[in-house]
């Protein structure tokens, strides 16, 4: 049960505890070995959108990458939950554009964006939010051209085809929902399905398969051949391309922009956090019970990330303020600061 969940993360107010945050985390080979856990691991979470990477290896291992010119910051943004920054909006048009479509195609939702300069701009130009500011837009965009060339081959009209692209017997969602069972070894038809803040469909995996997952994206071990070079192709994307995966002083950015290609994670709605650490051969899946991200979740992804991938001085500078995270007040002023209340270096 959730309620027996350890505590994983305290926010102090002063030197007294004054919050606490209760989860569980998986640290996973790509053989499936647990190397440590704290909590349920087997209960099942939705994952949203910790795994737009895998969700966009089709996109690659289809040949839409390759057909329709995608550079690597557009595949980097094909897996991004991003701030809707000018840059994120441009390219996601241009991955639609490049396929023959506009953003009309996109069945992802609209919202204003979550960069708060990049609201306060467009609401200053009188403009109002669309479907290329939806923080999906890229994986959306991804989606599309998958669809696009689906049609092609089919001798369809794309514009016909793309259609409802975001219902889970649609060809598009046939393929990422396949690549997701491939890539984590579960059986979807028996997961629990619901459907994600973008309409496409999420289901209900354990931490222990997400982790192994992202172990085998990682590492390429367990994987198909194709999906392998794709999930490599995706990583080396986002390691060249950070900024398209989140924006300017988010989690994702900072620490990718650091570490390139020796971490790829990626943070998921409802306090879910999932890494692939190549070098130590691992995949990371975590879920805050209270389904915080902004602070809890980081906080212990970061902790995770110090035992793990960290190696010298730098990196060890990159992630302190990361785990040790001071809280100010609305003149500055410190007031308190979260810190994570497990050690990776003690066996769980």
């Amino acid at each position: 049960m959730s309620s027996a969940h350890p505590v994983l993360v305290e926010v102090l107010r002063g030197d007294t505890v004054e919050s606490f945050h209760r989860g569980s985390i998986a640290v996973v080979d790509a053989q499936g070995r647990v190397v440590q856990a704290w909590g349920d691991i087997d209960r099942p979470v939705f994952p949203r959108s910790a795994v737009k990477l895998i969700q966009a290896l089709p996109l690659v291992t289809s040949g839409a990458a390759d057909a329709f010119g995608l550079s690597e910051a557009q595949l980097a943004l094909a897996c991004a939950s991003h701030g809707s920054e000018p840059e994120h909006v441009a390219t996601a048009a241009a991955m639609l554009a490049q396929a023959g479509l506009d953003a009309a195609a996109l069945e992802c939702g609209s919202h204003w964006p979550s960069f708060a300069e990049a609201t306060h701009a467009l609401a200053r130009s009188g403009g109002a939010p669309g479907a290329l500011h939806n923080n999906c837009s890229g994986k959306h965009a991804g989606f599309v051209c998958l669809g696009c060339l689906l049609a092609r081959q089919q001798g369809r009209d794309p514009r016909d085809f793309v259609r409802g692209y975001v219902q889970p017997e649609h060809p598009v969602m046939r393929e990422v929902s396949a690549a997701l069972q491939a890539v984590t070894g579960v059986d979807l038809s028996a997961a629990p399905q619901g459907t994600d803040g973008c309409s496409i469909p999420t289901f209900g995996l354990p931490l222990r398969a997400l982790a192994t997952g992202f172990a085998r994206l990682g590492t390429g071990q367990g994987l198909s051949t194709d999906h392998a070079a794709a999930a490599r192709r995706l990583r080396g994307a986002i390691a060249r391309h950070p900024f398209m995966v989140a924006g300017s002083g988010r989690f994702d950015t900072r620490v990718m922009d650091h570490f390139g290609e020796r971490v790829c994670c990626k943070v998921g709605a409802e306090g879910v956090f999932c890494a692939a650490l190549p070098e130590a051969g691992l995949g990371i899946a975590l879920k805050m019970d209270d389904g915080n991200n902004a602070r809890a979740a980081e906080v212990a992804l970061a902790r995770l990330l110090q035992h793990w991938a960290a190696r010298d001085a730098a990196d060890h500078a990159v992630l302190a303020p990361l785990v040790d995270v001071t809280l100010r007040n609305w003149n500055g002023l410190a007031v308190g600061g979260l810190r994570p209340v497990f050690d990776p270096a003690i066996p769980a």
